[in-house]
Formats: structure tokens, sequence, C-alpha cells
């Protein structure tokens, strides 16, 4: 690889690499050590082609997800079957990963700036801006962006725009699907709000059992499906839809933080 390559957006190839080897290093004791990942369906990423993939997932901390999901998705390219067990597959990352982020987020500080150089898509959100709802028009080169990165490689979204859960889907993420037609791979993750703070910056617990499941590609007719129909699509995949909350009542989501454990007594099929 010469020593300049860009990428579409101008990023210099060998630096991104060295951003993802040092924060890899640095992450992965959060899923190994602190807390324990657990990981279903490595074996479905090691099926995609190498462009043209768009992940969408349920959203829980500003940062630790993604992060979480670079390691899962080099680990899986480098052959390890539903395990990050030994880093060394952070050597040589997979560099057109992409993740679509809040402008705003990505440049909070030094640190989100660095993280924005890994392979974010910076966004403008037309609903939410500084903390206070807006309503403002969606920007072209937002989602011409969004396009050049599914061109190009893999992207990572969260199509319900917040960590928030059970929030409705933006229909922008339908939109996009229908426009650059895409394999759709749902991912659905857990543990993470409780491990770590919003910002998924800070571990706020040690010894959660973390989640994180990949599915298989959705079925998905870019020509006939109207977009209310992906948008429904999309909440039941990433388990988003309101009739999941009759599994977990929106009274047990308001006090995660007080019933940890219970919640992770649920999960224990994990170690079986």
């Amino acid at each position: 690889m010469p020593l300049f390559k860009r990428n579409p957006f101008g990023h210099i190839l060998f630096l991104k690499k060295m951003i993802i080897r040092i924060f890899g290093l640095i992450s992965h004791g959060r899923y190994r050590k602190f807390n324990n990942l657990q990981i279903e369906g490595s074996d479905i990423l090691r099926s995609l082609p190498d462009r043209n993939v768009l992940f969408i997932s349920n959203h829980q901390t500003y940062f630790a997800d993604v992060a979480a999901m670079f390691h899962v998705f080099n680990a899986a390219l480098s052959g390890r079957d539903d395990s990050i067990k030994n880093v060394g597959y952070i050597w040589n990352p997979k560099l057109n990963i992409y993740f679509v982020a809040a402008g705003e987020t990505m440049k909070s500080g030094l640190l989100p700036k660095i993280f924005a150089y890994a392979g974010s898509v910076s966004i403008d959100r037309t609903w939410r801006s500084a903390g206070k709802n807006v309503n403002r028009q969606v920007k072209n080169s937002d989602i011409s962006n969004i396009g050049k990165a599914i061109k190009d490689g893999w992207v990572i979204t969260f199509p319900q725009g917040t960590t928030t859960p059970f929030k409705p889907i933006r229909r922008g993420t339908a939109h996009i699907i229908k426009t650059y037609k895409p394999i759709v791979v749902p991912i659905v993750i857990d543990g993470f709000r409780r491990s770590f703070d919003k910002k998924g910056l800070n571990i706020k617990k040690r010894n959660v059992l973390q989640s994180m499941v990949i599915k298989e590609p959705l079925d998905i007719d870019y020509e006939n499906d109207e977009v209310a129909d992906i948008v429904t699509k999309i909440e039941y995949a990433i388990e988003q839809h309101p009739s999941f909350l009759k599994v977990l009542s929106v009274k047990e989501l308001e006090k995660l933080t007080k019933e940890e454990e219970e919640l992770n007594n649920k999960r224990k099929f994990w170690n079986s």
C-alpha cells in the first residue's frame, strides 16, 4: 500500500491504520478483561462482499458500540469464530469500514476528532442539535457521503439516531437503502449501556455480560418495498419494534441501571 494512499474522503490510509491499531490495543480489554463480550454470527461477516454493505444496529453508547464492532469485524475476517481473543487481528485491519455519526459528537473534543479519522461519516442531525429538538432539512451532501462510503466498503449506522431504546426508526435510513441498494445486515447489541457511561469512554461497571449478535442480511425488494415497509423490517431486525416491550416493560427499561444483576441472569444462555 502506497504510504500516502487515501480513501474517498481524503483520509490517509496508513494514518487510519495506525489509529485503529493503537485504539484497538487500548480498547481490547474493555471487551475481554473488564467485561465479557459474547459474539454470534462471525461466519455471516466472512460471507459478505468487500463493499456495498450497510450494518444497522440498536445503539447504547456513543463510541463503545462502534469500537466493539471494529474488533468483531476484524477478528471474524481474520478467521476467529465468535471471538476477539488475541488482539493480533488488529494489526492488519479492514480499512474501508465506516460509521455514521452526528457531526457535533465527532467535533466535541480531541479524542472524538481522532476517532472520526478512523472512519466517521459525519452528518448534521435534522431532529436534534446541542441537546435541543430542531427541525431542519436533510443535507444532500450528508446523503451522498453515506452513499460514497457504502460504495467503498462497510458502513455501520444506528437508524434510531439515539442511545435511548425503542425510539422510532429514522426514515432516512430506509431512503438510503432504497437509493444505494446495499446488503443490509442487522446487529443487536446489549450490555454496553450497563458497562460504560453514555459516551462509552469510561467503564461504569465491570464483569457485565455484553453481547453482539450479527444476523442474516435482510430480504429487501429495493424497487417495490415502501419506505414504511423497510422501517418495519429494521425495527424487528434490531429488536426495537414496540412488540418487544412485551418482554421488557417500559418501567424496567427506566430502571436498567438498578437491575443489572437481574438482567445478566436472564442472559445466562450465553454461557451454556
